[in-house]
């Protein structure tokens, strides 16, 4: 479906305005855990511990799901193209190329930026261009901030409708869109305003708009086209029923962040009194407090017979702000998976902590894991694929799961695999302990085809199937 220019500046701002009651919320959020740059405002921090346990938690998810310089998904054949011969390494080679591709695309400094917006706002937005003919790799990947994505579901339950507001140079615009109509005079350097927009066109594929939008002028149609994937990838940390907009951990805890953030100023304030103390001194006309520096060695006059410069009693201490606070940092490195996606530093783990620490973190990070699989790592590995194979440096694949199917290699989707695994050796063990009858029930090769299915083995050390 086509859209004029007013068109989408009016949806565009009918999708604002849905947005902007989670503004307030968002900017809490990045108040109490991101620092802040000269010339913002904000409240002061003077506790840390959800600034660092939110970074940790970025680093884990792009350990855990997209490990950086590592083949973190696979082609693989289904279950009746297996026999086709030598279509398991052409699956391997172009597996390869889409992982150096987006290796040198600079996928995982993106990818840690989207999942620190992750975190901390419950939504990122990841856009994957084509690359100029030339560039070492054909895809142009970012992370897009939150604050200048409008985001929708168009009842596909994704966020699938993508508008973004941007300030880019006319020479920047020239150079994204060599086919613009003649932009308006002035300084080249001078920043236009641009609105970006993707959305469904109910026949599998994306339309794309890109509109200039001066004030006082009529808005001029920069670009527009089809895509087979959309170049927008939004995806949600938890989804509350009736919203389009993800929750994220920052969120959660966001109570205990700013009652911890309130105990540490208060404990400061505390520390100052009791270092440098609160004084009085009579007004006798001698003694002029303005002038009184307490430095050691200072000489303070005062009058005969008057009590000069005299203590005052604190009302109490503040002893029992170290219990709250404790009680609080531990909710909030809780809340951000802190304590059970590290290791316990300082201790040897055994095997059976390993395992069963692995179980648990499949466990607490099922539900998210499932939602970011479906809403982030199938939509990028398929624009990946899109791009590559339109330019030709990978085989015409098509993931449509009846020939070709995607499977997951990070260490988080290892787990199952790893559990399916020892499931059937189990069965084998237990069949062998039954003699010459268990045996003879079990195909041996089959069974070692199926455990290198399942553990993801290169398909170059098998042989080849008669």
């Amino acid at each position: 479906m086509r859209m004029t220019p007013e068109t989408l500046l009016a949806r565009h701002a009918a999708a604002l305005d849905r947005r902007r009651p989670w503004d307030s919320v968002w900017q809490d959020c990045r108040d109490h855990v991101l620092a802040r740059t000269p010339g913002e405002g904000g409240p002061a921090l003077y506790d840390g511990t959800a600034a660092d346990a939110a970074e940790e938690l970025a680093a884990s998810l792009l350990s855990e799901l997209t490990p950086p310089w590592s083949r973190w998904f696979g082609l693989q054949p289904t279950r009746g193209m297996v026999d086709v011969p030598g279509l398991s390494e052409l699956l391997e080679d172009a597996s390869e190329a889409m992982a150096g591709h987006l290796d040198r695309a600079g996928f995982p400094l993106a990818m840690h930026q989207a999942f620190l917006d992750l975190v901390v706002c419950g939504t990122g937005v990841l856009l994957v261009e084509e690359a100029q003919p030339g560039e070492a790799s054909a895809l142009r990947i970012a992370a897009v901030p939150l604050a200048e994505a409008v985001l929708e579901d168009s009842g596909s339950g994704r966020l699938d409708t993508v508008y973004r507001a941007a300030q880019l140079t006319a020479e920047a615009i020239r150079i994204r869109f060599p086919a613009a109509p003649a932009l308006p005079p002035g300084d080249d350097r001078q920043r236009l305003p641009m609105l970006e927009a993707v959305w469904p066109d109910g026949k599998g594929g994306f339309r794309f708009a890109a509109v200039l939008s001066l004030p006082g002028a009529a808005p001029v149609l920069l670009a527009e086209g089809h895509f087979a994937e959309s170049p927008f990838i939004a995806f949600r940390w938890l989804v509350a029923p009736g919203e389009d907009y993800g929750r994220g951990p920052v969120m959660k805890a966001l109570p205990d962040i700013r009652t911890a953030n309130k105990v540490v100023e208060l404990i400061l304030k505390n520390a100052s009194i009791a270092a440098t103390g609160i004084w009085q001194a009579d007004d006798d006309g001698v003694l002029n407090p303005a002038t009184v520096q307490l430095v050691p060695g200072a000489i303070i006059p005062k009058a005969p017979g008057s009590a000069g410069l005299t203590p005052l009693a604190a009302p109490g201490n503040f002893d029992v702000s170290n219990l709250v606070l404790d009680d609080l940092r531990a909710r909030i490195r809780s809340a951000l998976l802190a304590d059970r996606l590290n290791p316990r530093p300082g201790k040897d783990r055994t095997a059976t902590e390993v395992l069963e620490r692995s179980a648990e973190t499949a466990r607490i990070l099922g539900a998210c894991y499932g939602r970011l699989q479906s809403e982030l790592l199938s939509p990028l590995v398929a624009r990946t694929l899109g791009v590559l194979r339109r330019r030709g440096e990978v085989p015409p694949i098509l993931l449509d799961g009846r020939e070709v199917r995607l499977a997951y290699r990070s260490p988080l989707a290892r787990l199952q695999a790893r559990a399916d695994a020892a499931n059937t050796v189990m069965f084998l063990q237990q069949a062998g302990s039954l003699g010459a009858e268990g045996l003879a029930q079990i195909d041996a090769a089959a069974a070692a085809r199926f455990l290198a299915s399942t553990l993801d083995v290169p398909a170059s050390i098998l042989t080849a199937k008669e």
